[in-house]
């Protein structure tokens, strides 16, 4: 996400929040906009399923959603009530992890609502975190995906693992994957992949995207021809960082992504903590 697109956000839901009470709210139809949802009613089910979470939670959804009326300008310089919810910061984070993930406004919430001290640079950092662990997850669904398809023409786990080392040599340059794991400290027992950084992860995705894509498109089978294949697309992948300026095996290794997923869920655990010591 791009540092532009997180400042924006950030000042608008800075200013879309206040106070009730000493408890920071935000209004349900301000939060529909800045998410960037047309209709109401739509949004309005986000809220309920987030409600349900809360209730879930073993949390008082009334303390979290409450029901207001606003006054709002209409044409004729002309007031008229309509419904709105207000909503904690608790209910706010519901919200978002019951949005469309794929938003980059939802994905930016979910992470604001979680950091109970709000500052720009530890939500920018939490947002790399997220996306790192997210690019993990792909690339393993990846590489399982690939790993169904090329085992139905007649290729083996232990020759899928040799066929993704041939591809890992072709991406660095003709350094083996070995190689890789001794130069960036990687334990042996752990893939290279939870140590890369998120552009080399998404890297090694794409061309195994392509691999699953032409392995089906071309018709191929046995170890050989998709061998070929996977080489040829990480091959490709390397062209395209090269020509970017990006040199793969000079990149320095990355925070073990188990432990990035600790920190993220770590985090998610303190929110309802913060919620109960909020209500003392």
């Amino acid at each position: 996400m791009k540092k532009e697109l997180i400042s924006d956000l950030f000042k608008k839901f800075e200013e879309a929040c206040y106070d009730i009470d000493g408890l920071e709210c935000w209004s349900g139809r301000e939060l529909q906009n800045i998410l960037g949802y047309k209709d109401w009613r739509n949004f309005l089910n986000i809220i309920q399923k987030a409600s349900k979470a809360c209730r879930n939670s073993g949390e008082a959804v009334e303390d979290h959603f409450v029901g207001v009326t606003k006054m709002v300008r209409i044409g004729s310089r002309t007031d008229r009530p309509i419904d709105d919810i207000a909503l904690t910061r608790y209910a706010c984070y519901l919200v978002a992890q019951n949005g469309d993930p794929a938003k980059p406004e939802i994905a930016f919430a979910q992470t604001y609502f979680a950091v109970q001290t709000r500052k720009q640079e530890l939500i920018e950092q939490r947002l790399l975190d997220i996306a790192r662990v997210n690019a993990r997850e792909k690339l393993s669904k990846s590489e399982k995906n690939l790993s169904g398809i090329i085992y139905e023409r007649g290729v083996d786990n232990r020759s899928f693992a040799i066929i993704r080392s041939k591809g890992d040599q072709a991406l660095y340059g003709g350094r083996t994957t070995q190689f890789m794991k001794n130069k960036l400290g990687v334990p042996t027992s752990r893939p290279l992949a939870d140590f890369l950084p998120t552009l080399m992860i998404k890297a090694k995705d794409f061309a195994t995207e392509l691999t699953s894509h032409n392995v089906i498109d071309k018709d191929l089978s046995g170890d050989q021809a998709i061998s070929i294949e996977h080489i040829d697309n990480n091959k490709e992948v390397r062209k395209i960082l090269l020509n970017r300026g990006v040199k793969p095996e000079n990149l320095p290794p990355s925070e073990d992504v188990k432990k990035v997923q600790r920190r993220i869920d770590s985090t998610e655990k303190k929110i309802l903590k913060d919620i109960k010591k909020d209500k003392k």
